[in-house]
């Protein structure tokens, strides 16, 4: 028995395994949704405008704020020197000043846009007006902005880290074939559709409440505490839903949360921070800038003997994540190929540039990407179809001896199902035939140019940082059968609430309109961890799950005890209950258990099991399991002007047992374009002063409507089955169908490479000019 659900268990309508609406879809499209800027502001509130440096890297001098304190409407202003505790935003390593501005001492300047000081007035025109009165003195240093910039710098955040395993040199040395190079791969903007924004109302003895769009409550709750200096148990920190956040709001929104605070400290009134969106893009992180160089020695059918890998990671001005991120990359080197030998070096780059953060794929897109363009450039030396070159590197199969399946951090690949769903995907993509077609088109055509590409995902789930792989839920059933519910995730429109509503109306086999989702809370579920990582359903739908088994126990047990029946006559049917020759509807169950005096409330916890990750060494399980899919992708561009249009995608994906397929299609397709703007299109640029200038949708492109293909089949492969037990044997969903998107990517090169003989060495974003760029090489 699975969890409660057996194969011919009968399901009350709404239950796993079947499509649901999102549980605020409705409300979304037409308006209803409360986001934090919707709720109705309390009396006195105060806006919070932060001032932040127009330099990228130096000194300002004390502050001299008496003229803006006589500003229309201006509250009060708030400094370094008005932080009654830590002045720190920053996770795990605190090297993130919250502000830099003081009026007593200079403040140190790392990138345009750092935040000085706070202004807090009546209305937030008053406050950003305000601003501009302030006369600030600046001492000049010169910023270093460019990976080539800190590599001569040699500004590092920490010392390089290694991965590896075998003879590297050796197996180089004696390899038939070399294979060297390099991709430089852009950053990316998270773009989420709601603002950075926190709400602080001040309470008694000290207590603030926070409504913060964020998805790490616990950490802001006590990056908040330790700001003020209480304890974390005076700072309550809220969440209903957000609208986005792809890992933008892991860390980035407790800047906003500590503002608001601050200033609702201060002056004893509510008191809200947002951010506009040229101001949202200057101050928080994106995704990290790389360059992968690469080094292959590979034998005549393309066998990948040994892979030595620099990846060169640009964090910006502070640590953030940038250490967990930039060791996912590693992890990822590989993809789904086996490297006999191996030796992977990460090199965290510090610059004076906003400091990157969470972005979907942590990291692990960066790494794969680069595996994809090794695969692609071995084929093309060897004068093999890519798609051989995948094939013949795969690891191997969940039942092979193991001999190949050990990583190059020396974990076993226990679960590796990608063989059978490119060779499904082959076959129902007609990828063979169309390969072969375009070759003749592009043949015809001297202008235009197709490509195509098949490229496959392994992604490695669970947070790579052991401890953060835990859960706890609290669940209450009220004596008229209904059913609230609480847990650490954030919904953030990815359908999180509503999968896991679903695990709870499956436990009880009730209807879904019987369970009640509620806002996350520091108070009702404490220490929890990120809604990251693509964790959230596997970790808070068990932590749920084992709420419920406990209540669902005790009222199995009250019916044994006072209907004179086993426990294995007690059969939970939809929305009812039979126990012997008797039934009562689940209602009913819950007044008799109530007024019996059953305590119908209780806590789940859940740790990931089997996982472990020993730095120092380089070696362990990190992953509890990897999630697995395929994409073929078609693109024609414009060999005259680099244009490129993505013309047809097929897509099969691993979801294992899908809790929600109608979630999970739209996941793996939004993923999936996301991660094509990203590789097509999404360019951030910084001029020579440190001053983003792609800060604004004037100036900054994501992909629209328009570009998705038209022709998209999405399908999710039927013979998934989690060979772990996770949440009804489901399998995450959130991050990895980002990486499908390699192929457009892969794709693009393909076309580009019927302009010349050489190998097309596309960056990413492959821009027009990009492309543009890489054809005029090719051609020269």
């Amino acid at each position: 028995m699975d969890g409660y659900l057996t194969k011919d268990m009968k399901l009350a309508k709404d239950g796993v395994h079947t499509a649901r609406r999102h549980d605020s879809a409705e409300k979304q499209v037409a308006g209803r949704a409360a986001y934090a800027d919707d709720l109705p502001e309390p009396k006195a509130l105060l806006h919070v405008h932060i001032v932040g440096a127009d330099i990228a890297c130096g000194t300002v001098a004390p502050l001299d704020l008496s003229d803006i304190r006589k500003a229309p409407g201006v509250i009060w202003i708030g400094t370094a020197d008005d932080i009654p505790g830590e002045n720190n935003t920053g996770p795990v390593i605190h090297d993130e000043e919250m502000l830099a501005g003081s009026e007593t001492r200079p403040g140190q300047i790392h990138f345009h846009g750092q935040p000085l000081f706070l202004v807090a007035a009546e209305t937030v025109q008053q406050a950003r007006t305000a601003a501009k009165s302030v006369k600030l003195v600046y001492t000049k240093e010169t910023p270093l902005l460019t990976i080539d910039d800190a590599i001569a710098a040699t500004s590092l955040l920490g010392e390089p880290y290694r991965m590896a395993r075998g003879n590297i040199d050796t197996a180089l040395a004696t390899a038939p074939h070399r294979v060297q190079g390099q991709i430089e791969i852009g950053g990316q903007e998270q773009f989420y559709l709601e603002g950075q924004i926190a709400i602080a109302t001040p309470g008694e003895d000290g207590d603030m409440h926070v409504i913060s769009s964020n998805q790490h409550p616990s950490e802001c709750q006590l990056l908040v505490a330790h700001m003020l200096g209480v304890p974390g148990h005076a700072v309550t920190i809220e969440v209903r839903r957000i609208g986005g956040g792809f890992g933008g709001k892991e860390t980035q929104g407790n800047l906003m949360a500590c503002s608001a605070a601050l200033v609702a400290r201060h002056t004893g009134r509510p008191a809200k921070c947002r951010l506009d969106r040229d101001q949202d893009m200057i101050l928080t992180g994106k995704r990290h800038e790389a360059r992968i160089t690469y080094d292959a020695g590979v034998d005549g059918d393309g066998r990948i003997m040994g892979l030595r890998v620099r990846q060169d990671i640009r964090c910006g001005w502070s640590t953030d994540l940038s250490h967990a991120i930039a060791d996912r990359a590693m992890f990822h080197a590989d993809n789904c190929y086996y490297l006999p030998a191996a030796e992977i070096t990460s090199y965290r780059l510090r610059t004076n540039t906003c400091s990157n953060t969470a972005f979907r794929g942590f990291g692990g897109p960066q790494g794969m990407l680069g595996a994809e363009r090794v695969i692609d450039h071995i084929a093309h030396q060897i004068g093999r179809d890519p798609l051989e070159v995948r094939r013949i590197n795969f690891y191997e199969p969940p039942d092979g001896t193991g001999d190949r399946a050990v990583t190059p951090y020396h974990m076993t690949v226990e679960d590796c199902v990608i063989e059978e769903i490119v060779d499904e995907l082959v076959e129902t993509s007609d990828y063979t035939a169309r390969r072969a077609a375009i070759a003749d088109w592009n043949a015809d055509n001297p202008i235009l140019k197709k490509g195509i590409a098949l490229t496959p995902v392994r992604f490695g789930i669970s947070f790579t940082t052991t401890h953060l792989n835990q859960a706890g839920a609290l669940v209450h059933l009220y004596q008229d059968g209904s059913v609230m519910l609480n847990h650490g995730g954030i919904e953030m429109g990815q359908g999180l609430f509503v999968k896991v509503a679903q695990v709870a109306a499956s436990a009880f086999n009730i209807d879904l309109d019987r369970v009640k989702i509620t806002s996350t809370r520091t108070d009702k579920v404490p220490n929890t961890s990120a809604t990251a990582a693509s964790s959230g359903s596997d970790m808070n739908g068990m932590a749920v799950d084992n709420a419920c088994a406990e209540i669902r126990g005790r009222l199995i047990r009250f019916l044994c005890e006072n209907h004179n029946v086993t426990e294995a006559q007690v059969e939970f049917l939809p929305n009812r209950v039979r126990f012997g020759a008797q039934e009562m509807s689940f209602n009913e169950l819950a007044k008799a258990a109530y007024l019996a005096r059953v305590p119908l409330s209780a806590t789940g916890f859940y740790a990931t099991p089997k996982i472990s990750w020993d730095r120092a060494k380089g070696r362990g399980r990190p992953f509890f399991y990897f999630a697995y899919g395929a994409a073929v992708s078609e693109v024609v561009i414009d060999t005259l002007t680099g244009e490129n249009r993505l013309t047809r995608v097929d897509i099969l994906h691993d979801v294992g047992k899908s809790l929600n397929p109608a979630i999970d299609f739209g996941q793996i397709e939004g993923g999936f374009v996301q991660g094509a703007g990203w590789l097509t299109m999404e360019e951030l640029w910084w001029d020579d002063a440190g001053r983003l200038r792609t800060h604004a949708p004037s100036t900054y492109k994501i992909p629209t409507a328009s570009d998705r293909p038209p022709v998209m089949n999405i399908r999710l492969w039927e013979k998934g089955m989690n060979r772990e037990l996770t949440i009804k044997r489901s399998k995450a969903v959130g991050e990895p169908p980002l990486m499908l998107a390699n192929s457009v990517h892969q794709a693009i090169s393909h076309a580009i490479s019927f302009c010349g003989d050489a190998y097309p060495d596309l960056d990413a974003p492959a821009t027009p000019e990009q492309i543009l760029g890489a054809i005029t090489r090719l051609r020269a």
